[in-house]
């Protein structure tokens, strides 16, 4: 009996190493491809080293610098900063310090590149005032906000960019504010609206023709579901180009409104918001029918009739009965669908305009 125990045991250890097995290729693409680099850039998020790495000898001696004792630093901090500035113009990189310093305050790239150049060929050991030189080439300097970024930018880990994503800021000494022009927020939340009208839309549209196919036979079901996956068989670029041509001044939908006198000019119906989840709508609309379809084809019917049986009518049917037991497939299609749409870039892309552009079209800006 324990070496019969001891078989079983062992068959089932081999089969769950197989079942792994087959398992081990997916988690590594997972992990290579997605996970890794998801990791990587939230680490980017918080770690920028390169101005420190630029200027080092710059941040180690700003360390004693603050804007209320004086805005313009001392002679040696300056000395040390042009020489420094001097060798990564020379060696060609003073633009990668313009780029990271006008990330963290707008403005500051172009003093630097014209302060690089002047001071290019420069012999800055001749300079008996580095204060009065480094302002005759430009006023700008005067700004205590770029040298104060440059003593806080001694440390390599910052949340200067994570505070950005949410239209915060750092102000001068160092305390979080609020951006004056805000960005990433307003169009979040014009990105959720848009996804959650789309999972609306996609509901009232899926519902009942789900329901139409669960109770047709098999067969013309199948045919009939032919139609509703047609989309997934053609090009995104040719569908979205499809509802441009429909939408358009001139499109099929004003020229006939045009034509039936219910309007006296074209309506604007594209390049908008409104084109944004009218064509959202069609391409993720499959999306919610399978789930729905899958669940209501799978409900015993037995239960309708039991409802209708004890005297409830066709409403209180509904609400009672089939919606709950089809509430698995719609809440997989909602949320399907939902982050579908949050995350959509090409539709909102091509036929948004300004008005109907979402947090993916931000992203990649």
């Amino acid at each position: 009996m324990t070496k019969n125990n001891n078989f079983f045991k062992t068959q089932e250890r081999v089969l769950k190493i197989k079942a792994l097995s087959l398992v081990v290729p997916l988690l590594l693409f997972i992990l290579v491809f997605f996970i890794i680099p998801i990791v990587l850039i939230l680490v980017k998020s918080v770690y920028s080293p390169k101005i420190s790495e630029l200027i080092p000898n710059t941040i180690k001696v700003m360390a004693t610098y603050h804007y209320k004792n004086t805005v313009i630093p001392s002679e040696e901090i300056l000395k040390i900063f042009l020489m420094e500035l001097q060798g990564l113009a020379k060696n060609r990189q003073s633009g990668i310090l313009a780029e990271e310093l006008n990330r963290r305050v707008s403005g500051f790239g172009s003093t630097i590149k014209k302060t690089s150049r002047k001071i290019k060929r420069k012999d800055l050991n001749e300079i008996t005032n580095y204060k009065e030189h480094i302002l005759k080439i430009t006023k700008k300097w005067n700004n205590p906000k770029f040298w104060m970024i440059m003593k806080n930018s001694g440390n390599a880990f910052t949340f200067t960019y994570l505070l950005a994503s949410f239209d915060l800021q750092y102000d001068i000494d160092g305390n979080i504010i609020s951006k004056e022009s805000k960005i990433y927020l307003p169009i979040l939340m014009k990105t959720i609206y848009m996804a959650f009208i789309i999972t609306i839309l996609t509901i009232l549209l899926a519902y009942p023709t789900s329901y139409y196919l669960s109770i047709i036979p098999k067969h013309k079901a199948n045919l009939l579901m032919i139609f509703i996956l047609l989309p997934f068989w053609t090009s995104l670029l040719v569908r979205i180009v499809s509802w441009i041509t429909l939408l358009q001044d001139n499109g099929v939908i004003n020229e006939t409104l045009l034509a039936l006198g219910f309007i006296d000019k074209p309506l604007s119906l594209v390049f908008n918001q409104f084109a944004t989840i009218i064509t959202m709508t069609h391409i993720l609309l499959p999306f919610m029918v399978l789930p729905l379809y899958g669940s209501m084809r799978a409900m015993d019917p037995s239960y309708v009739k039991a409802s209708a049986s004890l005297g409830a009518n066709p409403f209180i049917t509904f609400i009672k009965v089939y919606f709950p037991l089809t509430l698995s497939g719609l809440s997989a299609g909602s949320i399907l669908v939902f982050i579908m749409s949050v995350g959509y870039y090409i539709t909102p892309a091509l036929v948004g305009g300004v008005d109907g552009q979402m947090i993916s079209n931000l992203v990649e800006f």
